[in-house]
């Protein structure tokens, strides 16, 4: 079997650590790695770097766009009199198909939020967050009157799943452990940072215990939970809550749900109430023998919903799918894809993380190592697992993030 890899980035992203980088813990190198290097060793997998922009299913052909140098060939047959192709994209054609583009946000129509607030899905994202929230004391400390100093040092997150949570802890560190020492002429004592959550839980996706037992902890970190609450408008710097409540800041970061990509809508396949690419039980798509969807874009049966949005699934569906393929290729038929939940677990900060793991639940500094652990173990690369490890070290006994600098491409 030869594989063909298509990405619109060189580059693997280890996607949970993503919030370390927007504060300032890791550098963005840290957590990813380039594609080519995982299958280097692979003589049958090639990788190509191109944006998906349709199938053309009847004739098993992806076309792939072209990009800027695409533009640029068909303004030059253009003007050689040659008549232009309707997609700007090259056709490469399949056996089979494996559709797994991931998600992108969803600001739910909300489109003052989504001019506003910062997301947190790849790496540029999350450089931005990261030079943004410097960036904020650094205007903080400029200011000289108080009222109008306090926006700067106010940062809403909404969405109070691991995402969101994460980040709030790790904002809540950089500020009074780290940034405290940088700032000694501010009152890091006002620095707000409220959690907001639609639903009257920190953690739906948890048991309850343990997503009571994160919202205890993000409490004694100076974080204020406000559940049952959601953005319903941005305007300037206020953003106003469902409650009525207006805050004033200038920061307003997105962790509130996401859906599948423009991909999927391109492709006019079969898509379940959510967005998501309807497959049968061996993960093909509906209507399409030689065509799986896995990962976010796949609505996948689960517990009478469809499968979490979360990497654990995504891996265990590639791996059907792949033996699915290999069994086709034999002239076998296709297994079911059956999930096996290994567990779930979320960071708060320095020895506080909940895990749960089986019918076992943990807390606190077990729950936090266990994190460590876990995720040290998932990132690809030797050398990138040896950073990460020296970098939470470095933290973790100097109480210091050195990567607290302000880096934009156009300086």
């Amino acid at each position: 079997v030869d594989v063909l890899l298509l990405d619109r980035h060189n580059y693997h992203l280890f996607t949970p650590l993503l919030y370390q980088v927007a504060s300032s813990l890791l550098n963005p190198s840290d957590i990813a790695y380039p594609i080519r290097a995982v299958f280097r060793g692979a003589k049958n997998v090639r990788v190509r770097v191109g944006k998906v922009i349709g199938v053309d299913f009847a004739r098993r052909e992806v076309v792939v766009s072209r990009g800027e140098e695409g533009r640029g060939e068909a303004r030059r047959d253009e003007e050689r009199g040659i008549p232009p192709t309707s997609d700007l994209g090259h056709r490469i054609s399949y056996d089979y198909l494996v559709l797994a583009s991931g998600s992108t946000n969803n600001f739910f129509g909300l489109l003052t939020v989504e001019e506003s607030a910062f997301p947190l899905k790849d790496l540029p994202d999350a450089m931005g967050l990261r030079n943004h929230v410097l960036t904020c004391f650094e205007a903080a400390a400029r200011e000289p009157d108080e009222a109008a100093r306090q926006p700067w040092l106010t940062f809403i997150l909404v969405g109070a799943g691991p995402t969101g949570v994460e980040l709030a802890g790790a904002f809540s560190e950089l500020i009074r452990l780290v940034l405290v020492r940088d700032f000694p002429e501010l009152d890091l004592g006002r620095v707000r940072i409220v959690l907001v959550e639609g639903r009257d839980e920190v953690l739906p996706a948890f048991p309850k215990s343990l997503g009571a037992d994160a919202r205890a902890r993000l409490v004694k970190r100076n974080i204020e939970v406000r559940l049952g609450a959601r953005v319903t408008d941005v305007s300037g710097d206020t953003v106003t809550l469902s409650d009525g409540d207006p805050i004033t800041a200038k920061t307003l970061v997105w962790a509130a749900g996401v859906k599948p990509g423009e991909l999927v809508q391109a492709l006019s396949l079969p898509l379940s109430q959510s967005g998501r690419v309807e497959v049968d039980a061996s993960l093909r798509v509906a209507g399409h023998q030689r065509v799986f969807a896995i990962g976010d874009i796949a609505a996948v049966p689960h517990e009478g919903g469809e499968m979490p949005l979360l990497s654990a699934p995504a891996i265990q569906e590639g791996r059907c799918v792949a033996r699915n393929i290999l069994r086709s290729e034999r002239g076998e038929p296709p297994q079911p894809f059956r999930y096996v939940d290994k567990g779930i677990m979320a960071a708060i900060g320095r020895h506080a993380a909940v895990a749960q793991l089986g019918r076992l639940k943990f807390t606190g500094v077990i729950g936090w190592a266990m994190w460590l652990l876990v995720h040290l173990y998932f990132i690809i690369g030797f050398r990138n697992r040896i950073v990460v490890l020296v970098e939470w070290a470095w933290d973790y006994f100097r109480y210091d993030r050195p990567i607290r600098l302000i880096a934009r491409a156009n300086e």
